[in-house]
């Protein structure tokens, strides 16, 4: 999108959620509805058992009793699915991992701060109008792929991992456009995605998150530059033609001089090049051949065809 004095503006901006961004496939999530009626489940148990308790004198008091018993319940007592860990604070303080599977924590004093999903994430990212070392404007989109293997490191270290990685892989790519002319971004781009990730690699160690890979997906280059390209690659292959034809007919000449060597020293040699020569137009054209009295002196000076 481009603003009033036509330059583009940073996909990156303010009004838009780094975190949420997806310019991919929505393929099917794997859903957390199991841990929420778990959860919804420990809540009714709770509660029934406080109502079974006043039945003979059920109350509005009784029924509030029940209502916190059974949400106590539910806070105390819960479960994780298997790619998910939990953080569980103390009083304000890092306790321990929990998960996956039944975990339990105390009322008022602990508390589930955060959870963590330890699968493989994509997250797409780009870089707009980010200058090559020449100075030239790209715009290029980039796939990040990338796990928390430390859940404690990512929450407590950094307060939003995934928006601060999605920020970091933009910076990085910027940075390592910035360090070659626009002739390498397409050969390098191989080199391109290992130096991003090994200057996200050294980043995000201390934040608890490992990057798998970073893949260019596209680089689109300013129009006005793709024509003077395609004519400088067309002028480069007319080039590449001509030396090589220059090259084949240097060969040619150099291999006819030998050839008039060998007929200068052997006359015989000479002969039977010419012979071959009448033989090649017989069989082309077929029939008799009129050919010059030089050809027929060839014949005679053969043994065999009147010579000695």
């Amino acid at each position: 999108m481009r603003n009033r004095n036509g330059r583009r503006e940073d996909r990156a901006g303010a009004q838009q959620n780094p975190a949420t961004k997806n310019n991919g496939p929505k393929g099917k999530k794997t859903s957390r509805n199991g841990v929420y009626l778990f959860s919804l489940t420990i809540f009714l148990i709770g509660l029934a058992a406080v109502l079974a308790a006043f039945w003979g004198n059920l109350s509005v008091p009784a029924i509030i009793v029940g209502i916190v018993v059974g949400f106590v319940l539910a806070s105390s007592v819960r479960i994780a699915p298997q790619w998910e860990r939990v953080v569980v604070l103390r009083l304000g303080k890092f306790n321990r991992i929990a998960g996956p599977g039944l975990y339990f924590l105390i009322p008022i004093v602990e508390h589930a701060a955060a959870h963590v999903d330890q699968r493989i994430i994509t997250t797409p990212f780009t870089a707009e109008e980010a200058l090559t070392a020449d100075l030239v404007p790209l715009d290029i989109d980039a796939v990040l792929f990338w796990l928390v293997w430390n859940p404690k490191d990512a929450c407590v270290e950094v307060e939003d991992y995934s928006s601060a990685i999605w920020w970091a892989a933009q910076t990085a790519l910027r940075d390592a456009i910035g360090r070659i002319n626009l002739a390498e971004v397409a050969t390098r781009r191989e080199q391109l995605d290992n130096e991003i990730k090994e200057i996200l690699d050294a980043k995000t160690r201390t934040w608890g998150i490992t990057v798998v890979s970073v893949e260019i997906r596209d680089i689109a280059i300013p129009k006005e530059l793709q024509d003077a390209m395609s004519k400088e690659a067309q002028a480069e292959r007319e080039r590449n033609a001509r030396l090589l034809l220059a090259e084949i007919e240097k060969d040619i000449s150099e291999m006819f001089v030998d050839a008039a060597a060998v007929y200068d020293q052997n006359d015989k040699a000479m002969q039977l090049r010419t012979m071959n020569l009448i033989y090649e137009s017989v069989k082309e054209k077929g029939g008799l051949v009129i050919a010059p009295s030089a050809f027929g002196e060839a014949f005679n000076n053969i043994k065999g065809f009147g010579g000695e």
